[in-house]
């Protein structure tokens, strides 16, 4: 019988930098939830120890150089073993990718483009993200042109544009649906969708949805103030010092979002997201090769605070995933994003039940 929370629960302690310890612990389990940020630092030898051991893994990872550089080094590995090595199953990104798979199956015809906006409402208190995340992303946007490199050493296979070509948007724009100013989503989210949807052209031979990802900012007093703190910070990330001063004072440099303390518990409570998904497609039986999109559909991800409370609810429901839904996973282990691994699974159904909520707003007719 499965043994009440609490009963059988020990404690294992290991290190990163202790290969053994991780052997040993990754020995012991079926499943690893990988939790060491900034990955690019601290991922690497608990995705070794748990493909060398046998065991799965999940990350809440939203560094593509990591996610990517795992693919690339232990993707035959994992197949061999028959584990699974699943990233970026936090708040990156499996609302945006699963989101997209969502859309999709909802659409009645042939999904071709979407386009997501993410808003994040705070109560009175504001918002605050841990500095682990801050660090992440001053070294991921160090080090873009090894991301480039990467890519290149990958090889990807191309992915087809089918339908309408999506429109690229400026890095600023209005928006007349929210009535706000947007700009182009810097995280992980354009990068783990698109490896999804190459796995599931090229494996499944299904169409692959171009993608667009945007955050909303608001009226222009949020434009100036984040142009003013986005041109100090690219100007600081180039350099070393700069990087060292970036990381030192985050909540300086973040105008005050990204502290060492982390979120306090009003800030938490009083936080949510919400991702809209404005997709376009051809109806059963238009060919999306030829003529125009002939249908629309806009969907939406809500949930509660991103950093604390969605992301852990979607890396255990992604869990259970992998460990109940096993005849859905794909055939063979191997290193995967969030879509490619539970497209068949009842993973949207898990989270829909935790308060992570994947919705249909309008189905425009024909």
């Amino acid at each position: 019988g499965k043994a009440a929370p609490g009963e059988e629960v020990g404690v294992l302690l290991c290190d990163v930098g202790d290969a053994g310890s991780l052997a040993a612990m990754a020995r012991q389990t079926r499943l690893v939830l990988n939790c060491v940020g900034p990955y690019r630092f601290f991922g690497e030898p608990v995705v070794e120890a748990c493909v060398e051991n046998g065991a799965s893994c999940i990350d809440i990872s939203g560094e593509p150089q990591f996610l990517e550089g795992m693919y690339l080094k232990y993707n035959e590995k994992a197949a061999e073993k028959g584990v699974y090595v699943v990233g970026s199953c936090g708040f990156d990104s499996i609302p945006a990718d699963m989101g997209v798979l969502y859309t999709r199956d909802k659409l009645k015809g042939t999904l071709t483009a979407v386009e997501s906006f993410l808003s994040v409402k705070s109560g009175p208190e504001g918002v605050g993200v841990h500095d682990g995340t801050w660090k992440s992303a001053v070294y991921g946007l160090a080090d873009e042109d090894n991301l480039k490199k990467l890519r290149k050493q990958i090889g990807y296979a191309p992915v087809p544009v089918v339908g309408a070509k999506l429109k690229k948007r400026g890095f600023l724009f209005y928006s007349p649906e929210f009535k706000e100013y947007c700009i182009t989503f810097m995280g992980s989210d354009g990068s783990v969708v698109k490896r999804t949807q190459r796995y599931l052209h090229t494996e499944l031979q299904q169409t692959p949805v171009q993608y667009g990802a945007y955050v909303t900012l608001g009226g222009l007093g949020s434009v100036i103030k984040l142009m003013f703190m986005g041109m100090l910070f690219l100007l600081l990330v180039k350099f070393n010092f700069g990087r060292k001063l970036l990381t030192k004072y985050p909540k300086f440099f973040s105008g005050g979002y990204f502290t060492k303390e982390g979120p306090t518990q009003k800030q938490m409570d009083g936080t949510s997201f919400t991702m809209t998904f404005f997709g376009e497609g051809y109806s059963e039986g238009q060919d999306p090769q030829k003529g125009k999109p002939n249908v629309k559909i806009c969907t939406e991800v809500k949930g509660p605070e991103p950093g604390y409370i969605a992301t852990p609810i979607a890396m255990v429901q992604a869990g259970l995933s992998l460990l109940e839904d096993t005849a859905s996973l794909p055939k063979r282990g191997g290193v995967y994003s969030p879509g490619a691994a539970f497209s068949k699974t009842k993973l949207i159904d898990r989270l829909n039940k935790r308060g992570v909520e994947f919705s249909v707003i309008s189905k425009p007719e024909v």
